[in-house]
């Protein structure tokens, strides 16, 4: 059985590319714990970089599962930093101003959400981004999924990121500029990250990319309304928030606690997309409900949002997902794009009438 002093003497050979110190050295390593087979500890990261945590959270993972004697390891990402007591139960807010200073050239500020997963957040996130590009605007997208970041194959892109004055130079795929914790990390390391970390490397996309100037800022979030859901939306100062849902009475269940927490944190509702709405048989062209009807229209009613869109379930649609060619580029006259263009319009057409009846909120 591996011994807590073998852990720390494997992880001394970790080595902080930045401060050029081990991780021991630095009291990075915290919480460990060994049991039987299996090794956890915490990384308590301080000032270092995305890209740098990142690089030692999967170096500290597999040096440590080399080790004889070590069937599992778990590495959890922490903060040394002491929060407030308010901020630990999710009530801190930055100031407005240190908020707008993150991305003083993005115009509008645009979060793809759900209240569960499954339901096409992402294909919808990317083909809306995708849509708003070509109509001539200026398009940024963040995958904010830490957990699942799916936006680096559905744009087809697997470049890492450069660097430019200690800033992050975006990725560009399909003429969006696009940032993912799926380009720093290997496509089967897990991430075992609290919300303190999801906080900080959510501030760090805004403050420490090189966005420049954009026209629309597309946040592919979590699903859920869990303490990642919080933290995102108080860091990210949002023009409003599109909710997707499917048609069937379970997906609607979760969407109005997604609403509900958007609404407390006083983000407006751009508006609902119904995903997965019918599909047409290719063979006879007849249109079948095969997750219910009307759910979309339902939910847009009881809050008083619009329906932005209803999209048909499609199998070109998941085939451009999964082969890094978004729908609206890679059949951009079939029926499935135009759905997409239609939403993107609707979704200008709700942001200007939202900057017209009142200011932009900022959450806080």
């Amino acid at each position: 059985m591996v011994d807590e002093k073998a852990v720390l003497d494997a992880l001394r050979g970790v080595r902080d590319p930045e401060q050029q110190q081990d991780i021991v050295a630095l009291g990075l390593v915290q919480e460990l714990k060994i049991a039987d087979s299996g090794v956890t500890f915490t990384l308590a990261f301080t000032t270092q970089s995305p890209q740098s945590k990142v690089t030692l959270h999967s170096m500290a993972s597999r040096i440590v599962g080399r080790l004889p004697g070590v069937a599992k390891v778990q590495v959890k990402m922490g903060g040394a930093e002491t929060r407030p007591a308010a901020a630990a139960h999710g009530h801190a807010h930055a100031p407005a101003a240190a908020r707008a200073e993150f991305i003083p050239e993005v115009r509008h500020t645009i979060a793809v959400s759900s209240g569960k997963g499954g339901v096409g957040k992402s294909t919808v996130a990317v083909n809306l981004a995708v849509a708003l590009r070509q109509t001539g605007g200026m398009v940024g997208i963040i995958d904010s999924d830490v957990y699942g970041p799916d936006i680096p194959l559905m744009l087809g892109s697997r470049g890492r990121p450069g660097m430019f004055d200690n800033k992050i130079i975006p990725v560009e795929a399909h003429g969006l500029k696009m940032m993912s914790i799926g380009l720093l990390v290997n496509d089967r390391e897990p991430l075992v990250w609290r919300g303190p970390m999801i906080h900080s490397f959510i501030q760090q996309m805004l403050k420490d990319v090189m966005w420049g100037a954009l026209d629309y800022l597309v946040f592919d979030m979590p699903p859920g309304t869990g303490d990642a859901q919080l933290s995102l939306s108080q860091v990210i100062p949002l023009s409003g928030v599109v909710m997707v849902t499917t048609p069937q009475e379970v997906a609607l269940l979760d969407v109005r606690k997604a609403i509900g927490m958007f609404q407390k944190l006083n983000v407006p509702i751009l508006g609902v997309v119904e995903n997965m709405s019918y599909f047409l048989a290719p063979d006879t062209g007849n249109r079948y409900a095969i997750f219910g009807e009307g759910g979309g229209q339902r939910i847009a009613d009881e809050y008083g949002v619009p329906l932005l869109a209803q999209l048909p379930l499609d199998p070109e649609t998941r085939v451009g997902g999964d082969e890094g060619s978004p729908i609206t580029i890679r059949r951009p006259d079939s029926p499935q794009a135009q759905a997409f263009r239609a939403l993107a319009s609707a979704v200008q057409a709700r942001l200007h009438e939202l900057g017209a009846l009142k200011p932009l909120p900022t959450i806080g």
